[in-house]
């Protein structure tokens, strides 16, 4: 008998130091408002995981911990064949503190100062962040948007990997914030443009496991003939919503450059002992919680339908474009007759909520807004209804 995940109960996450809900004003401005946010979710984490957690921490010692063993490389194979289908080497897997970190040491791995790195907008806005710290150029590739869907356009991608200055692609897949899931033929493309044109392929897979029924995701060296001029950088936090625990990992098949990964990573930076409670987190999550997430996937699927519904009887101005994957809905707002620093406006004012401007992902983001919906459907329904209450305001 599976047991049924409570998801509808709404846990109070003020005063925990929570970014998204006790940090509001940092970014809006305004503290009293409800957030949808950063992308976490409000959702307590698998009870198996609180239970593995309670267990380590009722031993008194927190020392120095490994993170090199086969407890938690074979969680992650294990995870990689029967959740995506792939039977993943081992050697390859290397611990990280995060995602962005490890995003960032193979950017200064793989290029030099001022050397080109191509990214997709909209995009994360961390990317963004990284590459200009690392002093390198950004350069953009604009997803085609046509009909409130999302494509890539292979020709433009195809003139910016060509440049002599291109050094590295970094691809999001799934791709936040608009929540394709690419296919296998794109998957194909983009790995052979960027073999033909030598730029190593950092493929950002934190967003893996959070899919619309019937959706499946690629592991990008599952498309691969070779492997050797690519990286995978991914998480279980984003899926668990575990971030708090510290705790990454990244495949590099190639042996130098990995181990030119550790040595940054444990002599310069001094990150090779890794936090045991993100380590026993991810280890639990991977061995025992897939029940935990099939569910998880189904109720923000009943979100996604709900939202959905919402915009069509209520805001039929502004369109959800179809979300394939993530807890981040994507929303087309420029049949408004407004900008959005006026929607904002309006939405922390006067709907007394956050949510996150299409700006803050590039410019190809000017008319939209970006929810998440990783939160009971109780909180969701006043998020929208306050939205609708800002338009309104907006409208008179």
């Amino acid at each position: 008998m599976v047991e049924t995940i409570d998801f509808d109960t709404i846990i109070d996450r003020k005063g925990t130091f929570c970014t998204q809900w006790d940090y509001i004003a940092d970014r809006f401005g305004e503290a009293d408002l409800l957030p949808f946010t950063v992308s976490d979710t409000d959702f307590a984490v698998p009870k198996e995981i609180i239970g593995s957690l309670q267990q380590r921490i009722s031993h008194p010692v927190f020392g120095y911990t490994r993170w090199n063993h086969s407890a938690f490389k074979e969680s992650i194979q294990n995870w990689y064949h029967t959740r995506l289908d792939y039977s993943l080497n081992a050697d390859w897997i290397v611990y990280s503190p995060s995602v962005i970190y490890s995003i960032s040491k193979l950017i200064e791995l793989k290029s030099e100062t001022g050397d080109q790195v191509l990214i997709q907008t909209p995009a994360y806005d961390a990317f963004f962040k990284t590459i200009k710290a690392q002093n390198r150029t950004i350069v953009e590739t604009t997803l085609h948007y046509q009909n409130y869907q999302y494509t890539i356009d292979f020709i433009d991608l195809e003139n910016k990997l060509k440049h002599p200055n291109c050094k590295i692609f970094l691809l999001c897949s799934p791709h936040n914030p608009t929540g394709r899931v690419w296919t296998k033929k794109e998957l194909r493309k983009i790995i052979q443009l960027c073999t033909n044109y030598d730029v190593f392929l950092i493929s950002d897979e934190i967003h893996m496991d959070i899919l619309r029924k019937g959706e499946r995701h690629s592991p990008i060296f599952k498309w691969a003939d070779e492997t050797t001029n690519m990286a995978l950088c991914t998480s279980a936090s984003k899926t668990f919503n575990t971030p708090g625990l510290i705790a990454s990992y990244l495949m590099i098949p190639d042996p130098e450059l990995r181990e030119q990964f550790l040595c940054i990573l444990k002599n310069r930076d001094g990150l090779s002992s890794t936090s045991i409670l993100g380590m026993d987190s991810t280890i639990t999550a991977y061995n025992d919680c897939q029940q935990w997430l099939n569910q998880l996937n189904e109720y923000l699927d009943k979100n996604v339908q709900l939202s959905e519904q919402f915009f069509r009887e209520k805001l039929p101005d502004l369109t959800v474009i179809n979300a394939q994957a993530t807890y981040l809905l994507w929303i087309d707002c420029s049949a408004l007759p407004f900008t959005m620093e006026q929607l904002q406006h309006a939405l922390i004012h006067h709907g007394k909520v956050a949510i996150m401007a299409g700006t803050t992902y590039g410019e190809s983001g000017q008319p939209f807004l970006r929810l998440n919906i990783g939160c009971s459907k109780e909180k969701l329904l006043d998020g929208l209804a306050r939205l609708e209450k800002s338009i309104a305001y907006l409208k008179q």
